[in-house]
């Protein structure tokens, strides 16, 4: 009864933030529609396979067989966990059996004991080299913590949340982590295995992480996707910072997901889908955007191109510009072509200029000369800003800003353009973190301010 309550809830709050203020642009509307993705449900897809969307920032599977369950994935948040696995004890006492985490995410790993409890005979699956490029083994991990919760408006008010494009806007904060259980399996490549009297198949998808699988089950006609598909253009470079997702990899394991007689597709986030046709349509364009996107870049470089201007030559095919499975709530198209153009070759993109150019506040110093100096400058922010130029405000702001030329105007300005081109984003990491920025630039005007 409680969860029909908070469903109903969430979904009279979706309802009411679609309706249109006049003052939001079309990218804040369509982002706080995308928020249907995550009204919180248990979405029966057949018999024996069920879906736990929208109780934390990722969704947990059920597949019932005949003296057991087998659980996919585990969510972040242990005592969002908790109430998956109390959800799914009303549908089937049977006993859990096995846990396959289909990558090493966080957010898909940390409630495990949830539905494992204290039982150590659980089968608790994973691929080879599982977990092995997390942030949380990294020497820069301070900073990729500060990048990440910029990215999720993790720290945003709760007027400036939407959502995280493939997550509720807020998440559990309940245990994070504490139920996480480590593999006690793994494999290289392919796994066919039989649980609870059902066959598995367990297939190796490099893509969103290095560690990702993908899982089918035959009998149910159902594949779990894990973070190689969702609702949103793929984000292929996280701006939190990540190692290189290989693109091809990901596009062609897309491509092999497509070969199956998909009936039933439960993506890592957003709602799952139904129906051969509509899975094998959507995971053909995902698939084609990708490899598109790649070979792409791989051209451009071939040509010699800079790395700016691959960015700006590189597009999404007409046919699939318009695909909604494909709108880049999180990731961007740009920032994919970035990350392979830095995989191949570096930081040197072939210009000469770039081998050792000017420091920031030598390059800042005369390109403010140039301007006529730093009053000239500064009105040119000004008329940025006025005319609605934000991106162009940015990088003359971020020039005065290496100088102490009215700082605190300067400052206010940068801020008010952050949050002009936040409002313009579909794209919810780059609006998040915007916005996140541009509240930490408060802060520390603040704090300057102060006698």
């Amino acid at each position: 009864m409680k969860t029909r309550i908070f469903t109903l809830f969430m979904a009279l709050a979706f309802a009411s933030s679609t309706i249109a203020n006049a003052q939001e642009t079309e990218a804040t509307r369509l982002l706080k529609k995308h928020n249907k993705e995550f009204i919180p449900d248990i979405i029966q897809l057949n018999e024996h396979v069920y879906v736990a969307v929208g109780y934390d920032g990722s969704n947990a599977s059920m597949v019932i067989g005949e003296d057991g369950v087998v659980i996919i994935d585990a969510l972040r948040a242990l005592g969002a966990a908790e109430n998956v696995a109390a959800e799914f004890r009303k549908i089937t006492s049977k006993p859990v059996k096995a846990l396959i985490y289909t990558h090493g995410h966080a957010d898909h790993t940390g409630g495990a004991t949830a539905f494992i409890g204290k039982n150590k005979g659980v089968m608790v699956i994973a691929r080879k080299g599982f977990k092995e490029e997390l942030q949380e083994r990294s020497p820069i991990e301070p900073i990729l913590k500060q990048r990440n919760a910029r990215q999720f408006g993790r720290n945003l008010p709760h007027k400036d949340i939407i959502n995280r494009g493939v997550a509720p806007g807020t998440t559990s904060t309940d245990r994070v982590g504490q139920g996480y259980i480590e593999p006690n399996f793994t494999f290289q490549d392919t796994m066919k295995i039989t649980l609870v009297g059902l066959d598995f198949e367990l297939y190796a998808a490099d893509g969103e992480t290095n560690d990702q699988l993908f899982v089918w089950c035959p009998g149910e006609n159902a594949l779990f996707a894990g973070d190689n598909y969702y609702k949103a253009f793929p984000n292929l470079y996280a701006i939190r910072g990540s190692q290189y997702r290989d693109v091809k990899a990901w596009g062609e394991s897309v491509q092999k997901m497509s070969s199956f007689p998909v009936e039933y597709l439960v993506p890592g986030h957003t709602r799952p889908l139904i129906g051969k046709s509509v899975i094998y349509r959507n995971l053909q364009n995902y698939s084609t955007a990708i490899l598109s996107v790649y070979q792409q870049t791989i051209d451009c470089m071939n040509k010699g191109y800079t790395l700016q201007q691959t960015v700006d030559h590189v597009k999404l095919p007409d046919s699939l510009v318009n695909q909604p499975n494909l709108r880049e709530f999180y990731g961007s198209v740009a920032w994919g072509v970035r990350s392979i153009y830095f995989h191949y070759v570096g930081w040197f993109d072939g210009n000469p200029s770039n081998l050792f150019p000017l420091a920031a506040s030598q390059e800042a110093i005369n390109i403010i000369e140039l301007a006529g100096g730093e009053k000239k400058m500064f009105d040119q922010l000004s008329k940025a800003l006025d005319e609605g130029n934000d991106q162009w405000g940015l990088q003359l702001a971020d020039y005065l800003l290496q100088t102490d030329y009215e700082k605190a105007k300067v400052i206010e300005a940068k801020i008010k353009l952050l949050r002009s081109l936040a409002s313009q984003q579909l794209n919810a990491p780059a609006r998040n973190y915007y916005l996140s920025y541009a509240y930490e630039l408060e802060e520390k005007l603040s704090y300057e301010r102060m006698p």
